[in-house]
């Protein structure tokens, strides 16, 4: 982080649906907010492009993103109003019906600076909760990004279900990250059990601040978020 300076990040809390556009708007207004409070960063929650109701449904939107030009749209967001975004995004590739679930760094000229691809996808069957497969839809990235340098500093890459690897962390940490993104979609039951105390973890133990971009509220019938985007200083505030 520059040295005997404050520097505004701001992170975002949003709804994803299937509706791909409407998605995208929610997003460039709130770019535009956090550019108008003077925030240099704004950090969006994994998947901001959809949530699917299903693995048929998700290669389907993960093509529109791809046509629609979606990640280059947030891209000329960012450059009109001279603002970094970190992003969550399916990121759809040429040989695989599956896409990546992806997290862009973007500065405010508009350019992609960093490509973080999910690791720890996230499989669980909650006793009277939800039933998530994300392997079935989602292809596994294979390795940790170095941190990039950013206006709040050198900051790391990961996404939701990594913060429960604490070595993940450490790795990005031991590589020079001064703070950590987790963008998150947590489930309701595991986001009211575990969501804050794995963040302050994190937080403490690398000693580094923690970005928190949370999905909240109902996204389909099937699956609604916690929500509770949050900052994370290294006392673990």
């Amino acid at each position: 982080m520059p040295k005997n300076r404050l520097v505004l990040a701001a992170v975002a809390q949003l709804t994803a649906t299937n509706n791909v556009p409407a998605n995208l708007e929610t997003i460039i207004s709130l770019i535009s907010k956090g550019a108008e409070m003077g925030a240099k960063m704004v950090f969006f929650p994994e998947a901001s492009d959809y949530i699917a109701e299903n693995r048929d449904q998700g290669i389907v939107l993960a093509q529109q993103v791809k046509q629609d030009k979606f990640i280059e749209k947030v891209q000329q967001a960012a450059k009109e109003k001279h603002t970094w975004v970190s992003l969550g995004i399916h990121e759809k590739i040429e040989n695989s019906d599956l896409p990546y679930n992806s997290n862009v760094v973007i500065n405010s000229d508009g350019k992609i600076v960093s490509t973080y691809r999910k690791l720890h996808l996230f499989n669980i069957n909650i006793p009277n909760g939800p039933q998530l497969l994300e392997s079935s839809s989602i292809l596994k990235g294979e390795s940790i990004v170095p941190p990039v340098e950013t206006p709040i500093g050198r900051l790391g890459s990961a996404i939701c279900f990594d913060v429960r690897y604490p070595e993940f962390s450490n790795a990005l940490r031991d590589m020079g990250a001064e703070g950590i993104s987790f963008p998150s979609v947590f489930t309701e039951k595991t986001g009211a059990a575990h969501w804050d105390v794995l963040l302050r973890a994190r937080a403490i133990e690398t000693q580094t601040y923690v970005y928190a971009a949370a999905q909240i509220g109902s996204h389909n019938s099937k699956r609604s978020s916690y929500g509770n985007s949050m900052i994370v200083d290294p006392w673990g505030n």
